[in-house]
């Protein structure tokens, strides 16, 4: 038997239904082209980039606790009030793409910003809403899909399911261990702001920045980057989906010129930055 074009089915009786969801989808294509002209021409103000300017978006509310809003509301609870509330198709394939989806997101938006070693433990307001309303539309897009679409009974056969997880947890593998890489370059600070030894522990990091090194650190300066659009791109292909494809392609829209800038900061912070390291994609971009 043939793969199916459409393996699942949508809104069978609720037309309504129908068009919010793909008049949304819609919507996130253009706010992706937005995002990917905005990010190009200027970085946000946050990271390595944060400058004088972030005093520009709001007042400066706790990083984590930013982190948390921006990501834990709408990728943890909103995602799964969506899929229970919202939805109505209960198979095997939809719980396992929940599943991956909060593998992901519970790292994300609790223990990433609750275990990282941040430079500045202040972020701006703006800076966090900017985060947190585009997820809110793209992460309620794919609850909503992945809640109310009806798989194929075969479909754990299907090619597009078994290579799209093994992609995501490909990308997933990839973006944990640049994540951790980049927090074992932060030393931690004591109370009075010294550094502290390894054998001491505390979440909040050093000021300074450091050449990661090691992995695929040494063929591109974002691998964290790199692997978490892997990881949507292995998505988008298991779900079949175009909410799972405009989720990608904003992630690809934030992703690539976010990359680009970090890419040019190092070398211009660091003399010895290694001249045959990409910035995205390694050994072409």
């Amino acid at each position: 038997m043939g793969l199916q074009a459409i393996p699942w089915s949508l809104y069978k009786d609720d037309e309504t239904r129908f068009w919010v969801h793909f008049g949304l989808v819609i919507l996130g294509f253009l706010l992706s082209v937005i995002t990917l002209i905005a990010q190009w021409a200027k970085p946000a103000p946050y990271g390595k980039h944060e400058g004088s300017e972030a005093g520009n978006w709001g007042p400066m509310i706790p990083q984590r606790l930013g982190h948390i809003f921006s990501d834990a509301i709408p990728g943890v609870l909103m995602f799964i009030l969506v899929f229970y509330l919202y939805g109505d198709s209960r198979g095997t394939v939809n719980y396992v793409f929940l599943a991956l989806w909060l593998c992901h997101y519970i790292h994300r938006g609790l223990i990433h910003p609750l275990t990282m070693r941040y430079r500045s433990g202040q972020v701006a307001l703006g800076i966090t809403l900017g985060g947190f309303f585009p997820n809110c539309l793209f992460h309620f897009l794919n609850a909503d899909f992945i809640g109310s679409a009806v798989y194929a009974s075969n479909y754990y056969y299907d090619p597009r399911f078994i290579c799209g997880i093994v992609i995501f947890v490909l990308g997933y593998v990839i973006n944990r261990w640049a994540d951790y890489k980049l927090r074992s370059l932060r030393r931690p600070k004591s109370e009075d702001g010294k550094v502290m030894t390894s054998l001491q522990t505390n979440i909040d990091g050093d000021s300074g920045y450091f050449i990661p090194r090691g992995g695929l650190y040494e063929v591109i300066s974002c691998p964290n980057y790199f692997g978490e659009l892997v990881e949507w791109l292995g998505w988008s292909l298991a779900t079949w989906s175009l909410a799972g494809l405009v989720w990608a392609l904003f992630g690809a829209a934030t992703f690539l010129p976010r990359s680009w800038h970090n890419h040019n900061w190092y070398k211009r912070q660091f003399e010895d930055y290694p001249s045959q390291r990409k910035a995205f994609l390694p050994f072409i971009y």
